[in-house]
């Protein structure tokens, strides 16, 4: 017979105790149980992996700064689409697609006006985000030159 699935208070607690557990390990986030968990796990992730460093307090526009000081915004999914800001261009936009087995996907890495350009001609949104699909996101990635990306920190040592 398969085991009972826990009840929503129970997976609740199991939740509470990983969420107390990221945040010790990563002081930077908060990794709250709501649309801000993905996001500081991307945040997270990238820092691991990029050459860049993520802000200790939330910053209006960008995530973190490369050593060379560049400004990056980092956007995290596990959907089919990541969102991008109407109200302004960041310098660089990093886009990433979080797996179930806790690796990622690149989807974008580069200029914030690369993006900024595929969406120009839509409405301004009342969330001030647009949303942009994986797929589309993958082919900009694409045009970006290597040297105009965000390195990995492999690629640097």
């Amino acid at each position: 017979m398969p085991k009972k699935p826990p009840s929503i208070p129970i997976a609740i607690r199991y939740l509470l105790r990983i969420v107390h557990t990221l945040r010790q390990t990563y002081p930077k986030k908060r990794f709250t149980l709501d649309v801000r968990l993905v996001g500081d796990l991307g945040e997270v992730l990238a820092e691991k992996e990029y050459d860049l460093e993520i802000f200790d307090e939330l910053r209006r526009h960008h995530d973190a700064r490369t050593t060379d000081g560049r400004l990056v915004q980092i956007k995290a999914t596990m959907q089919k689409t990541l969102t991008f800001p109407v109200d302004h261009i960041p310098e660089y936009y990093l886009g990433i697609m979080i797996l179930e087995d806790g690796s990622f996907e690149e989807v974008f890495n580069g200029s914030g006006r690369i993006v900024a350009q595929a969406v120009k001609n839509r409405k301004p949104t009342k969330t001030n985000l647009h949303c942009v699909a994986i797929g589309t996101l993958r082919r900009l990635n694409q045009i970006v030159p290597e040297e105009k990306r965000i390195a990995r920190r492999d690629a640097i040592n």
